[in-house]
C-alpha cells in the first residue's frame, strides 16, 4: 500500500465523487491540466486492477491510499 497525504484545506464532500473524472478541476481556466487524478486513477485502477481511495476532512488535508495486487507466483516472460 502507498499512502500520500497533505495538510492542506482538504476536499469538500460534494467534490470527492468528481475528483477522478477526466477534465475535472476547481482551478480557473488555463491554470491546470485537469488530468492528474484522472490519469492516476486510470493507471492504478484500470491498468493494474488496484484500488485508489481518497479520505479527506475539510481543513485537515487529504490522504490518498493506493493498493496494488501482487502476483503470488513468478511467471517469467520471454523478451524478444
Amino acid at each position: 500500500m502507498i499512502q500520500i497525504q497533505d495538510n492542506g484545506v482538504g476536499i469538500p464532500e460534494e467534490l470527492k465523487s468528481k475528483i477522478f473524472d477526466h477534465l475535472f478541476t476547481t482551478k480557473a481556466v488555463g491554470k491546470g491540466t485537469e488530468l492528474g487524478l484522472s490519469i492516476a486513477h486510470q493507471i492504478v485502477v484500470q491498468k493494474h486492477q488496484g484500488v485508489l481511495e481518497v479520505h479527506s476532512v475539510p481543513g485537515q488535508g487529504v490522504e490518498f491510499l493506493i493498493t496494488l495486487p501482487v502476483e503470488s507466483e513468478f511467471s517469467p516472460r520471454k523478451i524478444s
